[in-house]
């Protein structure tokens, strides 16, 4: 059986500490003199401490297969990497200012009481269609709807073109009644759509 001597059990013991844990021990136990030395690096005690908790995160992604001779030189120049990182990070950030500006694009999407008042008047719109007699329903269907010309519904209605453009005018006065809209005329009647 073999006997281990005290002094050469804390040596085992050491060796199976892993680097995560020898590595966090270091910086605890110098974390004064870390952040002396750091702010004269640094030239802000602020930073130094922000970079030693960075810091202090980063040491739990070491794996214990890293050779890691000198502690104290390895926490020391993880921290100064870790402040050239943040350095860095903060180069790239965009100044408040123009997140402000993005964040102020208007939203051209209607509100709720847009959305209601559209129904409500498109709701009063297939009331009024539904009012109108079948020749005047038809005449604006086909011309407004189907894109035809006057003369196309005249054709297929067997009426004159005169009438079309009667029909077709009281229907659009009766709707634009029906939804409180005011009709702007447009010469040349609806346009043929494409």
């Amino acid at each position: 059986m073999e006997c281990w001597a005290p002094g050469a059990r804390r040596g085992a013991a050491k060796l199976a500490e892993s680097n995560q844990t020898r590595l966090k021990r270091q910086l605890a136990e110098n974390y004064d003199t870390l952040v002396k030395h750091l702010t004269g690096q640094l030239g802000s005690s602020e930073f130094a401490y922000e970079v030693l908790h960075e810091t202090f995160v980063r040491l739990d992604r070491v794996p214990d297969a890293t050779l890691v001779e000198k502690p104290a030189d390895y926490v020391f120049r993880t921290a100064i990497n870790v402040a050239k990182n943040l350095r860095k990070a903060r180069t790239y950030r965009v100044p408040a200012s123009e997140i402000d500006a993005l964040l102020e694009v208007t939203d051209n999407r209607p509100s709720p009481a847009q959305i209601a008042e559209e129904r409500s008047d498109f709701e009063a719109f297939e009331r009024a269609l539904r009012e109108l007699p079948e020749r005047p329903h038809h005449v604006l269907r086909m011309m407004s709807l189907e894109g035809k010309t006057a003369e196309e519904t005249a054709e297929a209605l067997g009426v004159s073109v005169r009438t079309v453009s009667s029909d077709y005018q009281h229907a659009l006065q009766h709707c634009a009644k029906s939804i409180d809209r005011r009709i702007s005329p447009r010469l040349g009647g609806p346009r043929r759509r494409t």
